[in-house]
């Protein structure tokens, strides 16, 4: 099998921490949310991986990523000119993929459930292709999928984002599927908003009498569509630190119960960490600092004078202020706050570079 991450979109409702970036990239628990659809394919096999990016800084998603062979994988960069739709980046791989049956993944979609049970499912079958639903408070906003009432493993029709939804059976960002979607791809007519939906290709795909089922999420799934998302994804991956199913688990770390410390990253004795948190590599936590929590410090931190909880700081940021109380705050790359006091808990939406003076 092959797999395929979609890195594409703009990312409008994540201005302005996407104002220098795609929104693929934005860490949770200091990790870019794609290298958690990444890891999931490596880890059921899938080694060769075509990422589709889009015109926002594709560049910095192949100096990132490079030819993936740091991450076990090798992946082929195949270019969408325009935001045309789903299907229209699936569209693309055709040649990549060949007559391999193959997984899409939705680059800022993040998945607790491993992906091996649905694997085997998949490639063992001869299915055409198969979708992962997951219930979820506001079908609306998803394509939905309704199930028929006489055969509870047959889906009856997939709809994109109702607006009088009586299915709560939202269609997520990871599908499975053969060659045979290339063709049907090739008779989609663009939706109202101008892009080839999969959610069409799909519908489709059924009405041509192919074989198609779907399995169900447990655990939880989170489409980190808004900053609110992107915090709560990092309230989720940072609860699994100390289990199991820790995601994680990477080198030159110290865990403490349910607290991750980078390699050379210094701790003042004055200063506090309320797990579940992880911070980064060569950080300086300084004098009269409080974290947690649920906060995420990223790498060559310097942080005095603050208390900050479920909240996001990434790499290369610095806090030196009189006092400085943030909650529910994304502060993005080599930001910098200092001056005078935030004396009652703020929330702040920082872009990369910015420099707030109190």
């Amino acid at each position: 099998m092959k797999g395929i991450i979609l890195h594409g979109g703009h990312g409008t409702r994540l201005l302005p921490l996407t104002h220098t970036g795609p929104k693929q990239l934005l860490p949770i628990a200091n990790k870019p949310m794609s290298q958690y659809a990444l890891e999931d394919l490596r880890n059921v096999g899938i080694h060769d991986i075509a990422i589709v990016i889009g015109d926002i800084y594709p560049e910095k998603v192949k100096e990132y990523y490079s030819d993936g062979k740091q991450f076990g994988v090798n992946i082929t960069y195949i270019y969408q000119e325009k935001p045309k739709g789903i299907s229209h980046a699936i569209r693309l791989c055709k040649e990549f993929v060949g007559d391999d049956k193959f997984i899409v993944y939705l680059g800022d979609n993040v998945l607790r459930k491993s992906l091996t049970d649905y694997t085997k499912k998949f490639s063992s079958s001869g299915l055409d292709a198969m979708i992962l639903l997951c219930e979820v408070d506001n079908p609306s906003k998803f394509g939905v999928a309704y199930i028929d009432k006489e055969d509870s493993m047959k889906i009856k029709s997939i709809i994109e984002k109702p607006k009088n939804p009586t299915s709560n059976l939202a269609v997520i960002g990871v599908y499975f599927l053969t060659p045979k979607i290339f063709d049907i791809i090739d008779d989609l007519k663009p939706s109202s908003r101008g892009e080839l939906e999969i959610t069409d290709a799909l519908q489709l795909l059924m009405d041509k009498g192919n074989k198609i089922t779907y399995d169900t999420v447990t655990g939880w799934w989170k489409d980190t569509g808004t900053p609110e998302d992107i915090i709560h994804a990092n309230r989720l991956v940072l609860d699994s630190i100390g289990t199991d199913e820790q995601f994680l688990a990477e080198k030159d770390v110290s865990i403490k119960g349910n607290i991750i410390i980078g390699n050379n990253t210094d701790v003042s004795h004055g200063s506090s960490i309320i797990g579940p948190a992880i911070i980064g590599k060569n950080c300086k936590i300084g004098r009269n600092v409080r974290l947690g929590p649920y906060v995420s410090i990223g790498d060559n931190c310097t942080l005095e004078n603050c208390n900050i909880e479920n909240s996001i700081i990434m790499q290369n940021c610095k806090i030196d202020a009189k006092e400085v109380n943030l909650s529910s705050s994304i502060i993005s790359h080599n930001s910098q706050i200092d001056g005078g006091t935030i004396s009652k808990k703020s929330q702040l939406l920082l872009g990369e570079r910015t420099h707030l003076k109190l």
